[in-house]
């Protein structure tokens, strides 16, 4: 694979790689970028899904531009952010966490924004934002006790995954399922494809007939 095809996603998340490879992309590298995700002062969800997504991306290009050798490639960041209003929900660590979170959830609408940003090779920078509109049912102390007990909340903004379980707690969805997962597809696979990115090129074989 020629350098100007390498893809670094700059993510350890299994969620986004599993939606990469199910569009038939395989990133050559995973670099994950810590930064600080503590919203800013009024900061609203939309604008720290971006700013997120922003800082993700320019770290871990700044990491690659430090190596020794380094050559070209995409660099692809994103952030998911759950809210319920302007409320910013964290990212559950504990069950205290993902009580609250699907406390405030029960049979109420929310909405969940990723940012995508891209880094060419170039040194481009190109930015998506994606918004979906849920609404959870009412969930009764026993059903969110029972989803507590099954971690899967454990790390996911919202103190949920929609993937899983709480598949069943949606009464609705307007917008992009993936994008609840974590990563948009098709605005992520449109945006690599718009900057010359040829998803092809790194599909394992057989993902293509």
């Amino acid at each position: 694979m020629s350098p100007s095809q390498t893809l670094v996603l700059a993510s350890g998340s299994p969620r986004r790689i599993e939606l990469l490879q199910q569009a038939g992309i395989e990133p050559d590298r995973i670099l994950p970028a810590d930064i600080d995700e503590t919203p800013q002062r009024s900061e609203h969800p939309r604008s720290l899904a971006k700013r997120l997504a922003k800082e993700k991306a320019e770290k871990a290009a700044a990491s690659l531009r430090a190596e020794p050798g380094h050559t070209p490639a995409y660099v692809l960041a994103a952030d998911t952010v759950v809210a319920v209003g302007r409320r910013i929900l964290p990212k559950a660590e504990t069950i205290d966490d993902a009580t609250a979170c699907l406390q405030l959830l029960s049979g109420r609408s929310h909405r969940v924004y990723s940012g995508v940003c891209l880094i060419t090779p170039d040194g481009k920078q190109r930015q998506r934002l994606v918004e979906t509109r849920l609404r959870f049912k009412r969930l009764p102390r026993a059903e969110i006790e029972r989803y507590i007990a099954s971690g899967e909340w454990r790390g996911k903004a919202g103190g949920y995954a929609v993937q899983g379980l709480a598949g069943a707690f949606v009464v609705k969805l307007v917008g992009s399922y993936t994008n609840v997962v974590g990563l948009p597809l098709y605005e992520t696979t449109a945006l690599l494809a718009g900057e010359g990115y040829r998803a092809h090129e790194a599909a394992p074989a057989g993902a293509i007939s």
